[in-house]
């Protein structure tokens, strides 16, 4: 595509038309002096005159993009992803994600005997050491289903799959400063939440299936345990599942949809994902709050800092209240 200002160049400095300014010209004057001090000012005016008139469009051409997303006309959260794959990747890719998470599992579980492991032998410690290998291959292979469908559709929009570390308490897009904002938010979101629930849920949830009451025996045992689980949930299953819920599924919604309409729908599918309908409330603020922030900064750092904060400040909490001698599954069942 031809841009204005190279029309404007090629018209200026074309030989047919500069031949024929130099011909008619040469016939005015007198001499080469004279042609010196008469055309070369009037094709510097008239080169003056074509750029200050067509200059303008020019640039417009060139910003046209930048501009429709960087316009303040537009808040920054409302832009869409520009989404190169139709429903039927997402879906499939989607189910691909799941039915590889499902497998990773069934397959370790089927390996470990073969390989002379006994986790009911393992002490504390090699527990949670498996699990924080169990975590990884996992985010391992989900990561890699994902980048391997969309790594067909290469180049990507710049703004896909973005871990961007610059800038990071810029007002519009800082991922540090929004991620900060968004943890605050979600915070206070979810307290509010959690009372709204108990005012009008009179019996007391039952929480014997949520991953946390199965990380109990490990919160607080020894710096390995508290290590290998601030590991998993401070940066395995935040990198997992902001890539797989905001990274891919929510961005890939705003083709359909308004952006807003994505972060609700990412949202009630994230909460879903946890299996555990007691939590569902405030899982799905949770989601709402990483959604936004998301589609603030259009970086996945967000999110993820969001996450990671959360989940390993509920595991360093956890640890100190066990360190001060609470009953922590007596205290959870209360929340």
């Amino acid at each position: 595509m031809i841009s204005n200002s190279m029309v404007v160049a090629s018209s200026l400095y074309s030989p047919s038309l500069l031949h024929r300014t130099l011909f008619h010209s040469h016939k005015l004057s007198s001499s080469s002096r004279t042609f010196s001090n008469q055309t070369l000012p009037f094709l510097s005016q008239h080169y003056r005159f074509l750029s200050s008139k067509r200059g303008l469009s020019s640039v417009c051409f060139f910003n046209a993009g930048d501009k429709s997303k960087d316009s303040g006309l537009e808040w920054p959260i409302l832009r869409r992803w520009e989404v190169p794959w139709e429903w039927q990747t997402v879906s499939l890719t989607f189910f691909a994600c799941g039915l590889g998470f499902v497998l990773t599992g069934l397959v370790e579980a089927t390996s470990l005997p073969y390989l002379g492991i006994q986790p009911d032998a393992l002490s504390l410690d090699e527990k949670a050491e498996l699990l924080f290998l169990d975590q990884g291959i996992t985010t391992a292979a989900v990561l890699g289903i994902i980048y391997g469908v969309v790594n067909t559709f290469q180049p990507l929009p710049e703004d896909f799959f973005k871990y961007d570390l610059r800038e990071p308490f810029n007002l519009q897009k800082g991922w540090l400063l929004w991620a900060g904002i968004g943890l605050v938010g979600a915070i206070v979101a979810i307290g509010l939440t959690g009372v709204v629930v108990s005012f009008f849920n009179e019996e007391t949830p039952q929480r014997e299936t949520d991953a946390l009451v199965r990380l109990l025996p490990l919160i607080g045992s020894s710096n390995v345990s508290t290590a290998c689980l601030v590991g998993i949930t401070g940066v395995l299953a935040p990198l997992l599942e902001e890539t797989v819920f905001r990274g891919f599924f929510m961005t890939s919604l705003t083709k359909w949809v308004p952006t807003p309409v994505a972060i609700i729908i990412s949202a009630a599918v994230f909460a879903l994902a946890h299996l555990t309908p007691g939590e569902f409330p405030q899982l799905f603020v949770l989601g709402s709050a990483l959604g936004i922030s998301y589609a603030q900064t259009h970086n996945l750092l967000t999110p993820i800092t969001i996450h990671a904060f959360w989940n390993s400040g509920v595991i360093l909490l956890l640890t100190f209240l066990q360190l001060q001698g609470y009953d922590i599954k007596e205290l959870l069942q209360t929340i």
